[in-house]
């Protein structure tokens, strides 16, 4: 297990999930993934659930009441930022929108939360005592984050603006698919929203990195979850899935080829 003690800045370092119930959702992602979990008082009344893998902290979720009305169950990514405050005020100036200030949370970090020109939601995370998913790119962790968008033009200027991205698009089949990088490094993923898609949003969607996709497609199943898109090969890539928990937060899984 490679562990990960710092995250450059502009790269994703985390993914929290907002659902309306805590403990089922709990029982399906530890049934899923093999997930522990510690609950973490947060306030009067709020529980901040932080999942672990041998002891490591890499995604969490919190119950979702006190979201506006109207939020869906969702996965949140988080970009790890130098300056939460100095990234959302270049949000605005670039077309974006700033849907929560920057903020402490605790003595662990600051966040804010953005939105692209298209409409597609991610967080801000400035670091202190907690940096992000302590493993990354290992069987059951996050190992990618990919943007849904219906203007891929508009919505890659911006974060190249904002954080410095480089972008190259290439065909994944028959599919036109951007690449995000910071310097060498890859750190996400841009796709068009297709008029098949149906009535979908713009947002990013988290992936986990599973030993078997079509396995952990069927568990999920069998635990309640809806298959979106089914187990389907990336030639070059790998193996994914699109699923949404019993709750209908929407994430994807994915066996990507042994180095």
């Amino acid at each position: 297990m490679t562990v990960i003690e710092t995250y450059a800045p502009g790269t994703f370092c985390w993914a929290d999930l907002g659902t309306p119930d805590a403990a089922a959702a709990k029982r399906f992602y530890t049934g899923l993934f093999g997930w522990s979990f510690e609950d973490r008082p947060t306030g009067p009344g709020a529980t901040y659930t932080m999942f672990t893998v041998e002891g490591k902290s890499i995604a969490a979720l919190y119950q979702q009441d006190a979201q506006p009305l109207g939020t869906p169950p969702h996965w949140l990514s988080y970009i790890s930022v130098e300056s939460a405050v100095e990234i959302a005020r270049r949000t605005s100036e670039l077309g974006g929108s700033v849907l929560m200030e920057a903020f402490d949370v605790l003595d662990v970090g600051r966040m804010a939360v953005i939105q692209d020109p298209s409409g597609a939601v991610v967080a801000l995370w400035e670091p202190k005592r907690h940096i992000g998913a302590g493993v990354v790119g290992e069987p059951n962790t996050i190992c990618w984050n990919e943007l849904a968008t219906t203007d891929v033009a508009t919505a890659g200027q911006f974060f190249s603006n904002l954080l410095g991205w480089s972008r190259e698009t290439q065909r994944m089949g028959a599919t036109p698919y951007t690449m995000f990088a910071r310097g060498d490094t890859a750190v996400g993923g841009m796709i068009q929203i297709g008029p098949d898609w149906g009535p979908v949003p713009p947002h990013w969607l988290v992936y986990f990195s599973v030993d078997d996709c079509d396995g952990s497609a069927d568990r999920a199943r069998g635990l309640g979850a809806t298959v979106k898109v089914p187990p389907s090969d990336i030639p070059g890539i790998g193996r994914f899935a699109v699923l949404a928990d019993p709750q209908g937060a929407v994430f994807a899984v994915i066996r990507l080829p042994e180095v």
